[in-house]
């Protein structure tokens, strides 16, 4: 059986709502320009040529402006769920750093996310309740045949899209159709395997949270070489152990598989000393000891020949991850994912970086903060495609996305709407190879052993994830940050759990065997944060702040003296799940 989540493509919808942007943030944006190509298509005109409009700082994201010290003169800590210790491969250390101090230049200091401060309401109330929910079912990916809209517009790429006028697009051209097998894998329209395959996790900390605006699903996708056997033939059973093993290698752990004839693979996955019937792959990894693994397939043929690489907490050059972003859909009192996307995020490893040379990037990087105080990170594009491919982190990895147009459909960012995702990808300890999603797979004994979209189930009935130290990882979060996300506004998960300043045990006791409890909004709440939302559309002011909220975010600094301390007197280490 088949998971077909293809819903109908409509942007007429836009119009219905008044527009309330303001006249110098759409000139600087200039997308309320658009043509109408061949096929019928609306193309928004947006400028991926031109730099920084409003901050050169952009990659330092707007919760990091936080004032954590509430009303109360209570001190929260959104700040350990990134800045923590990293764990090899990735070498930054910044949880003193980050938790307990700001550690701004002179420029960044200043808080360019203007929209943080906005009062949104006469732009909300205008609209209502059927509207938002008409607009956010309709879905801006497909159209109304089940094409992929922007795959279509990208075949004949607009002018104003080609930085380089090649007439190609020379970036990610979305082949996803969302159409997943049992195993999660996806199928285009003639049946054939896309490559990509759908995985559930335990969403990130805070912004990532859909109580606080936004649901997401992530995809990946490996390399030819690991979806084919020694034959060089496409094989599912390879692709599903690669994939197993590469887990093992990103999580430093066991990973649970189905009963495996190691004999077809001549590959001890169990690590038992002989081939036979395995139902794990076991992690041993020690290579001063001479102790490795192996890939499957043709994967295995092309390690042995030393043409492809191996390590722990390192994924194969080539890979891929596709992250979409999307609003709230509400079905009486049921929250869910919608259809229509935020935005598209997309991201490639295209270098491998070996331990050493990973090392070196954050001493580099480390030693030339020291030497230059105020010189901020650079992150380039290419020089043939520039923002058509996106923007290079320095570990291997690039990243592009495509976000809303003012219409309504999906268009490419610019260069500084794709700075925004850069500095959660470089520059915190918490990632793995530069990825969130993966290391927080759920596991075998889940639902389709972790291979699975939200809209076949949802987050209801996940307990909550045990870190290495025995603790619950959301409750763990809710304790240091009573409202749940990281500026301290959504009274609605704090009223949910807290009562006179203190955790309501009925409420931790549900959180424990269900994160719905505390991740998934009411109706109202989803829709608040639609409408608020939309109104940046609107606007296409995202370089001002793309978090929904109606009124002004009280719990956030304008302006921050360097070298202030956060008011965070101990940090919290990391301790993973």
């Amino acid at each position: 059986m088949k998971y077909f989540l293809v819903i109908l493509f409509s942007g007429f919808l836009s119009a219905c709502f008044n527009d309330q942007s303001s006249s110098d943030q759409r000139e600087i944006n200039n997308d309320e320009a658009t043509e109408i190509n061949k096929n019928g298509f609306r193309i928004a005109a947006v400028d991926l040529i031109s730099g920084v409009n409003n901050s050169e700082s952009a990659y330092i994201p707007p919760q990091c402006y936080t004032n954590v010290t509430q009303e109360n003169k209570k001190v929260s800590n959104p700040c350990y769920s990134c800045h923590v210790n990293g764990t090899r491969p990735n070498y930054l250390h910044d949880d003193g750093d980050l938790q307990i101090e700001y550690d701004f230049t002179d420029y960044s200091s200043f808080n360019r996310y203007s929209n943080l401060f906005k009062d949104r309401s006469e732009e909300v109330s205008v609209i209502s309740d059927e509207l938002i929910d008409k607009y956010v079912e309709e879905s801006n990916y497909f159209d109304l045949s089940g094409e992929i809209i922007l795959s279509e517009i990208l075949k004949d790429v607009p002018k104003t899209w080609d930085v380089n006028q090649d007439g190609q697009w020379g970036g990610y051209i979305p082949d996803a159709y969302f159409n997943f097998d049992l195993y999660g894998m996806d199928v285009d329209p003639q049946g054939l395997p896309t490559g990509w395959v759908v995985f559930a996790y335990y969403p990130m900390m805070g912004e990532f949270f859909p109580t606080n605006g936004s649901t997401d699903d992530v995809l990946i996708r490996l390399p030819n070489i690991f979806r084919q056997d020694s034959q060089s033939n496409y094989s599912k059973d390879v692709y599903r152990l690669n994939l197993a093993i590469i887990e093992a290698m990103i999580r430093e752990r066991d990973v649970a598989i189905d009963e495996t004839d190691e004999t077809l693979y001549g590959v001890d996955l169990d690590r038992n000393g002989v081939l036979s019937t395995a139902t794990s792959v076991v992690y041993q990894w020690s290579p001063l000891n001479n102790i490795y693994m192996s890939y499957v397939g043709k994967a295995k043929q092309v390690y042995e020949y030393n043409l492809a690489e191996m390590a722990a907490g390192l994924y194969p050059k080539g890979t891929e991850f596709l992250h979409s972003v999307r609003y709230l859909a509400v079905d009486g009192s049921h929250v869910r994912m919608a259809p229509r996307m935020k935005e598209l995020r997309y991201s490639q490893k295209i270098t491998w970086n070996n331990y050493s040379q990973l090392s070196n990037s954050v001493s580099s990087e480390v030693k030339e903060r020291d030497d230059f105080p105020e010189r901020l990170s650079q992150y380039n594009s290419s020089k043939k495609h520039g923002m058509e491919k996106g923007l290079y982190n320095g570990r291997g990895w690039i990243y592009q996305g495509f976000i809303e147009s003012e219409s309504g459909d999906l268009r490419p960012q610019t260069y500084e709407e794709t700075l925004f995702c850069m500095g959660c990808h470089t520059g915190v300890g918490v990632t793995t190879d530069s990825s969130f999603a993966y290391p927080r797979k759920l596991g075998h004994e889940s639902f389709r052993n972790g291979f699975y979209h939200w809209l076949e189930k949802g987050l209801s009935g996940l307990p909550d994830p045990m870190r290495n130290d025995g603790k619950g990882e959301y409750l763990t979060y809710l304790q240091l940050n009573p409202t749940g996300n990281e500026f301290g506004t959504n009274s609605e998960v704090k009223n949910k759990f807290y009562s006179n300043g203190e955790l309501i045990p009925e409420m931790v006791e549900k959180l424990n065997s269900d994160i719905s409890e505390l991740l998934i909004p009411s109706p109202a709440r989803a829709r608040e944060l639609n409408k608020s939302y939309k109104v940046i559309v609107d606007e296409q002011s995202y370089i001002y702040g793309r978090t929904g909220h109606v009124l002004p975010i009280e719990n956030i600094h304008r302006n921050i003296p360097v070298g202030e301390g956060t008011g965070i007197s101990t940090a919290v280490s990391a301790s993973r799940i």
